[in-house]
């Protein structure tokens, strides 16, 4: 059996839970991340190295041998780091699961995300897209439209670039924020568009533009405070599976959003090897498309990939060579997970608090987020989004249960985060 030495690309919750999943794989040589984190490097070696500089990311390749890049981040991706490494005669043997710059503008950019759902036939909301130059034109839009209305920044704005507003006086004074620099260049470009009631849910997909294997699905919680209320963060906590997301649905799903997707890509001569995230809401029984993101998602990795019995390096590799694929199995227990924010997040929060947990119970998970190790004081925080507390049972309540004791456990000075995950589907959360 080949063995591969891999560099996983990132520095999250995310990376920790994917890198732990590929530490145990029997097809996993050495295990790399960069730049990783103080979680990261209990299960492989993390590398100092600014993945914005492609150099830097092809020597650490040669370095040492890396025969699989996995690229876990966004950013990178929009970048072009994959384009790069294909087009570099020094590592023409190296394999990269994640797409190139082509097929990630379905992150991106919304509005070229949009435009392709449209195209394709994809069910999304009804939408308009505006530059900073119609700013008058987006206003008169805002008026005609009904109320409430979605506001997103065209560019990536680290999960944070969508506004909901609950009336046109709102809504106005968002669009001005964003054309005023609330999101940097990702907001020189925005679409509005109809708001979706509905109940989200979040699918993932590992392809290669032709076959596909669908990961458990997963819900997150975005917004800061319990009861859903407060800002949007990157995510506040997942639960995987979900219980309404029936064989019925997935079928929906199936038939009406994967397979047009993926057949838009193709038609539209895109290569794609890599994760698709489909952000999904149910409206009356119906599947429609919130947006795409082009890797997995961050928290809901953190509860779909521990539920991954089977061997994903081996699924990835046998996707980039276009070799029959087998479906790994999935753990039917329920899995649930918080995550552990500083004071203060989203917005300005301090760095440097010491992390450590009392009587580590023994069916939870800890998936580092924002951390680093002090040489003084040992583990600290260096993120919002610090520490991701994971447990499962066949029980909903239970798993929910255990992952909150497991965040009772955690001592940081001002940490917090929400009691609630999960609850609403939960049928017997009180």
């Amino acid at each position: 059996m080949d063995l591969y030495n891999i560099l996983l690309i990132g520095s999250g919750g995310r990376e920790h839970a994917m890198a732990t999943h590929f530490a145990s794989s029997k097809r996993c040589g050495r295990l790399y991340i960069a730049p990783g984190n103080a979680g990261t490097m209990e299960v492989g070696t993390n590398l100092v190295l600014n993945v914005a500089n492609f150099q830097a990311v092809k020597d650490a390749i040669l370095q040492y041998n890396i025969n699989l890049v996995v690229v876990g981040p966004e950013v990178p991706l929009v970048s072009g780091l994959v384009d790069r490494i294909h087009q570099d005669s020094d590592l023409a043997d190296i394999m990269v699961f994640g797409p190139e710059a082509a097929g990630a503008r379905l992150e991106g950019s919304k509005a070229f995300a949009k435009a392709f759902m449209q195209k394709y036939n994809i069910p999304t909301a009804s939408y308009r897209e505006f530059s900073k130059y119609d700013a008058d034109d987006a206003v008169d839009y805002i008026l005609s439209h009904a109320m409430p209305i979605v506001i997103k920044a065209d560019g990536l704005a680290a999960g944070k670039g969508v506004i909901i507003s609950p009336n046109a006086d709102e809504a106005i004074t968002a669009v001005k924020g964003i054309f005023k620099g609330q999101f940097g260049a990702a907001g020189d470009r925005i679409v509005i568009e109809s708001f979706l009631s509905g109940i989200e849910f979040s699918v993932f997909v590992a392809t290669n533009g032709e076959q596909y294997y669908t990961l458990p699905v997963a819900k997150d919680y975005k917004k800061i405070l319990d009861g859903d209320l407060g800002p949007n963060t990157g995510g506040m906590g997942a639960v995987s599976p979900v219980p309404f997301v029936d064989d019925k649905m997935m079928r929906k799903v199936n038939e009406r959003i994967i397979l047009p997707t993926l057949h838009g890509l193709r038609q539209e001569g895109i290569p794609y090897v890599g994760f698709i995230f489909f952000g999904l809401i149910e409206v009356g029984g119906e599947p429609y498309v919130i947006e795409y993101n082009v890797r997995m998602g961050d928290p809901e990795t953190e509860v779909v990939f521990p539920r991954i019995l089977g061997d994903m390096v081996g699924l990835m590799v046998d996707l980039i060579r276009g070799n029959p694929i087998e479906m790994p199995a999935i753990d039917s227990d329920f899995a649930a997970g918080v995550y552990i924010v500083s004071e203060g997040y989203p917005g300005d929060y301090e760095k440097g608090k010491v992390i450590f947990v009392e009587n580590v119970p023994n069916d939870c998970l800890y998936f580092h987020g924002g951390t680093k190790v002090d040489p003084q004081l040992g583990v600290v925080s260096n993120g919002g989004r610090v520490l991701f507390v994971f447990a499962k049972d066949k029980d909903m309540s239970m798993a929910r249960k255990k992952a909150l004791a497991g965040a009772d456990a955690v001592r940081m000075e001002g940490k917090f985060y929400r009691r609630d995950i999960g609850s609403d589907i939960d049928s017997t959360a009180q």
